[in-house]
């Protein structure tokens, strides 16, 4: 195999294990042999169409086995698929469906609307060739596909890519471009640095497989989506919610009912409610087939993992360092030991570099740098060489991945994260790294979630500000949090005004939009002043 092809692995394991199931969607069930007959029979549908190897095939599609259908259906064809976020309206589906140069479209009906206008908006030679909505067209498109056809002739191979357009929070959207070889080795070498990854058809063959996952964020996202793939590499089960929005109670009546042994969330935003259900009804689910809790790309709070792990004291709670351009690290909590803060170590992979020189930071410095990452990584961002310059360095003669997080290196190798540069707030001539203020916060009984941006201020060109929203058992006021931060933070971190809100409208990811919160702290800052 002239690389690692998530087609050809598919593939290769739904002829070994056809029976067993390759995704669960509530009572919905399709075997490894349905997933491959479906995505070859979609694969003719879109071929037949006109979508030919190297077309952009855009996925605008909730948490259902239509979605892994199309990339699988893609891949075959040599095609790529690019994510569509499902909540963006006409204008981001038109800029998403443009700049990947999209040949086709496949949408849930709920979307239909949307999708339509987008496309109306687009020059007509610009539009794709091919739209196909899930439900009864989608199914009526499989029965008329044929197993086979003429994209048949050509093997899929490491080379096929995945576009992963990041959320836009900073900026108009990017399509990460990942060949599957690197991504496959990639995801495989986050628990396994170094390790190149077996054979999982031959596993497959004899009977092992990766378990159970259920990724609680969406598809549309890395974090979901990776989850996803690497469950499916290892010949196992991706249970799939395909209810927007996360229902605690539903969830874990999933992981029960489906035996799920892997979940995936998003930090305190998915942790939080999740655990409030347990604390509420403790006897209400047996979940002692679960055995991790992997995050990524948000704050997971100590106290809130605490919480959790009272109730499962079996599982195992992994912090992921990681984004669109790069897998990095991660770390664990267990029952049997002190929680702390995620720390990620420095390694062949990871290093934290100088953002001007490019030197590595030394540890126990304090110096803050920029965290990277090397081995395999993405081919840029698409269409951009600006940025993909910015981002994909090459440092000492090894290309490595930047996206922006900033972090100091520990004494003991560890790093600890400051945030992305773009949030980085400047008060007073002092950087202030806002995941910093928003992990002690979360650290307050009260503080149910939060967000500290910088407001501009005559004096010190910035203010600190902290948008909270309070817990509903034990809420916080201005002067309690104030309190809570005098003397755990220097003066010049501390927030100058806690805005209780009742939401921060964060995505289905858990990401938050720092440009309209910071516009809605500023308005909100404005309003008490005058």
């Amino acid at each position: 195999m002239p690389g690692w092809s998530y087609a050809t692995v598919w593939s290769g394991i739904a002829e070994e294990v056809p029976e067993r199931d390759a995704i669960v969607c509530g009572k919905r069930r399709v075997s490894w042999g349905e997933f491959a007959d479906r995505a070859r029979r979609l694969a003719t549908h879109l071929f037949d169409a006109g979508v030919r190897p190297g077309d952009k095939v855009a996925v605008d599609v909730t948490n259902r086995s239509e979605y892994l259908e199309t990339l699988f259906a893609a891949w075959l064809i040599g095609a790529v698929p690019a994510n569509v976020n499902y909540r963006y309206v006409a204008d981001e589906v038109r800029y998403v469906l443009d700049n990947s140069d999209a040949r086709a479209l496949v949408h849930d009906p709920a979307f239909a609307a949307v999708a339509r206008e987008a496309i109306a908006a687009m020059p007509e030679d610009r539009r794709p060739v091919a739209v196909l909505e899930t439900g009864t067209a989608y199914e009526a498109a499989l029965a008329a596909g044929a197993a086979t056809g003429a994209w048949a002739e050509r093997e899929p191979d490491g080379d096929d890519l995945l576009f992963l357009y990041t959320g836009g929070t900073t900026g108009m959207p990017k399509g990460v471009m990942w060949r599957n070889d690197d991504l496959y080795r990639a995801l495989w070498q986050m628990a396994r640095p170094g390790a190149e990854p077996p054979d999982p058809i031959a596993a497959a063959r004899v009977g092992k497989r990766t378990g159970t996952a259920l990724p609680a964020c969406p598809l549309m996202h890395g974090t979901g989506l990776f989850i996803a793939l690497s469950t499916l590499a290892g010949a196992g089960t991706v249970v799939l919610i395909e209810q927007t929005g996360l229902d605690p109670q539903l969830l874990w009546s999933e992981v029960e009912r489906n035996d799920v042994a892997v979940l995936t969330i998003v930090g305190d935003v998915f942790a939080r409610p999740l655990l409030d259900a347990l604390d509420a009804e403790p006897d209400r689910w047996s979940l002692t087939c679960l055995r991790a809790i992997t995050s990524s790309g948000v704050t997971w709070s100590p106290e809130v993992k605490a919480g959790l792990l009272r109730h499962l004291p079996h599982a195992t709670l992994i912090d992921s360092l990681g984004a669109s351009e790069g897998m990095m690290s991660r770390t664990a909590s267990r029952s049997d030991s002190e929680i702390k803060p995620a720390r990620f170590a420095v390694n062949d992979r990871v290093r934290v570099l100088d953002e001007h020189t490019g030197r590595e930071v030394v540890a126990g410095s304090g110096d803050i740098g920029m965290v990277a990452v090397t081995g395999p990584i993405p081919l840029g961002y698409y269409k951009d060489e600006a940025k993909t310059a910015a981002t994909f360095r090459v440092v000492d003669g090894g290309r490595y991945s930047i996206p922006g997080d900033y972090a100091t290196v520990e004494a003991d190798g560890t790093i600890q994260l400051l945030g992305r540069g773009s949030a980085c707030i400047n008060t007073g001539g002092e950087k202030v790294y806002p995941e910093e203020v928003e992990l002690l916060l979360r650290e307050h009984p009260g503080v149910f979630d939060c967000l500290v941006v910088g407001v501009p201020d005559e004096r010190f060109g910035e203010i600190v500000v902290a948008l909270v929203v309070p817990t509903a058992r034990a809420g916080a006021d201005e002067d309690a949090l104030a309190t809570w931060c005098r003397g755990r933070l220097s003066g010049y971190k501390r927030p100058k005004r806690f805005l209780l809100v009742d939401t921060l409208d964060r995505s289905a990811a858990g990401k938050a939009d720092y440009t309209k919160l910071r516009a809605r702290a500023e308005s909100l800052v404005a309003s008490v002043e005058t």
